[in-house]
């Protein structure tokens, strides 16, 4: 259909590069990772191009990731409400840019910088500049989540991305509800908060991060105290009838949360695995947990990345082979 430039354009926008047989798309509405396939691998349970996805697949989540109590928090003085989900779910959840256009600011092939401004409001009264730069190869996408303080006054933030990652091969919407219980975990990190409905108990256990073969075992759970390697990245390793998959985390991450996609909507429980480097725990805007403080002009700036390795035909995965 032509455009009619009376009116907005509705044709969904995306940003996508490709490496190799790795092609992967940018959500502009949100900056978020909408999909990634690997020759007929969806490597991302994603979603359709022009939709709002469930559960923020793949999103960018600022200034706060997870969940605060009741949208209230306290900063310097000031008293501050966020809008919550509903009177059944009454907490603000994963940030505020997931809903907002975003611009590209460069693009390669292989490359691709997003950004948008996030304004002041009244339950966050901050003027923050944002901006997400992905680069593709043909076995690695690495990403770079970068936030600017253009406030006055110092602003509190946390960061967060929600990917989530299917090991089943094929076409995400091929994927029974289940295909997760035969990928297998392992995790690096050594204690675990306990929460209660997503927040924080005030608790913490140690947590064995070599879960093995999932099963029918449910996790929602914020992991900290990483083990990192003489790097500084911590490195979650997932494999699966698809393949392996390596998602990596520097130090500005110091949580992970891993989710077995439980609460889903009817026909995508289960059936993925979301991985989610955060800088902070649920609650950290209320409870002052690893916030990020950048005064007026400082920026941070945080990287993860996700590398590959697709089955071999033989699907002898289980068995130790990698290809």
């Amino acid at each position: 259909m032509p455009t009619d430039p009376s009116w907005p354009s509705t044709r969904p926008r995306d940003a996508e590069v490709t490496a190799g047989d790795a092609r992967l798309a940018v959500d502009l509405r949100g900056g978020g990772l909408r999909e990634l396939v690997v020759g007929s691998w969806h490597v991302l349970d994603g979603y359709p191009s022009g939709t709002v996805p469930a559960a923020r697949r793949g999103g960018v989540l600022l200034p706060w990731p997870n969940r605060l109590r009741g949208g209230r928090w306290h900063w310097r003085g000031q008293d501050l409400q966020l809008d919550v989900v509903s009177e059944q779910s009454p907490n603000a959840v994963h940030g505020l840019v997931t809903p907002q256009p975003w611009a590209v600011l460069a693009q390669t092939a292989d490359a691709v910088t997003v950004g948008t401004v996030l304004e002041p409001r009244a339950g966050y009264p901050f003027r923050l500049a944002v901006a997400v730069d992905y680069r593709l190869t043909a076995d690695r996408l690495s990403v770079t989540v970068r936030a600017r303080n253009e406030s006055d006054t110092d602003a509190p933030l946390g960061v967060g991305m929600h990917p989530y990652f299917a090991l089943g091969g094929g076409r995400v919407d091929e994927l029974p509800e289940g295909a997760l219980a035969d990928v297998e975990v392992t995790v690096p990190a050594r204690t675990a908060m306990v929460t209660d409905g997503g927040l924080p108990t005030g608790e913490t256990e140690p947590f064995d991060g070599a879960i093995g073969r999932i099963g029918d075992r449910v996790l929602d759970v914020p992991l900290t105290d990483l083990v990192r390697d003489e790097d500084g990245w911590a490195r979650t390793l997932l494999r699966g009838p698809a393949g392996s998959l390596e998602i990596a985390v520097d130090g500005s991450w110091r949580w992970l949360q891993v989710f077995s996609a439980d609460t889903l909507p009817a026909g995508q429980r289960r059936r993925s695995l979301a991985v989610e480097p955060m800088t902070c725990p649920p609650n950290a805007l209320a409870d002052g947990a690893d916030l990020v403080v950048l005064r007026p002009g400082e920026s941070w700036s945080g990287s993860w990345t996700l590398s590959w390795r697709p089955a071999c035909p033989c699907r002898c995965w289980r068995s130790g082979g990698s290809r």
